[in-house]
């Protein structure tokens, strides 16, 4: 597929030439920005009728209590590691309410809610589980790679009715020192336990992305956005 590449100070734009029906907001991890993940949209062979947007937007510029409190730019702080180390409330709800305003840009725009998939990577993949479930209008698919799920607590207060059954896809690495397996695999069984149609993947890799997963993703994103094509 071909793309017009449109950059501003929010937001990475790659728009298909031809009719937009669908859309993928992908959150870049802790310290990148929208750039990071342009360069695989053309590894992911997504069909021309599917006419998918993808939206890489910017994190703001924060602190970071971990990196000494560096600014950077990042979803919410992070002040600890590890599955009770404390999280961030404030930021990771702001977060939420930028994405909501992309996802609501995106349907006012003329693209059904139905066809809008949220992805992510660590950081950008903790706010797009942690958005998506809570979103009140039905989503296509969650694609969470190399993450978590923040504010376990309150998810079964605050998840939407719309979205109980919503596709999603969580990719981790066996080696990832970052973001440790066992989290991403801790918040798989809390999200299957909480009734999620959770799809699993593992690879022998570390805080990354590799070939191999992109294929997956790219195979996960054609089956998702061809169900409600």
């Amino acid at each position: 597929m071909s793309y017009v590449a449109e950059e501003s100070e929010s937001a990475v734009i790659l728009v298909p030439k031809g009719q937009v029906r669908s859309a993928v907001i992908w959150l870049h991890g802790l310290g990148a920005d929208g750039y990071d993940f342009v360069p695989i949209v053309h590894e992911l062979q997504v069909p021309d009728e599917l006419g998918v947007k993808f939206v890489f937007p910017h994190a703001e510029h924060r602190p970071v209590t971990i990196n000494n409190g560096f600014v950077m730019r990042a979803w919410y702080d992070i002040r600890g590691f590890g599955p009770h180390s404390e999280e961030d409330e404030t930021g990771i709800r702001a977060s939420e309410s930028v994405v909501r305003k992309l996802i609501d840009a995106e349907t006012a725009a003329g693209i059904s809610s139905e066809r809008i998939v949220l992805a992510g990577f660590s950081q950008g993949g903790a706010i797009a589980l942690h958005t998506g479930v809570r979103y009140p209008r039905r989503l296509a698919g969650i694609l969470a790679l190399s993450t978590y799920l923040p504010l376990r607590a309150s998810l079964l207060q605050e998840v939407s009715s719309a979205n109980r059954t919503i596709p999603i896809l969580m990719c981790h690495g066996t080696r990832d020192q970052v973001v440790p397996e066992v989290l991403g695999q801790m918040s798989r069984d809390i999200l299957i336990g909480a009734g999620y149609p959770v799809e699993w993947k593992s690879y022998p890799m570390e805080h990354q992305v590799t070939m191999e997963e992109v294929a997956d993703i790219g195979n996960w994103l054609r089956h998702t956005l061809s169900r409600n094509n």
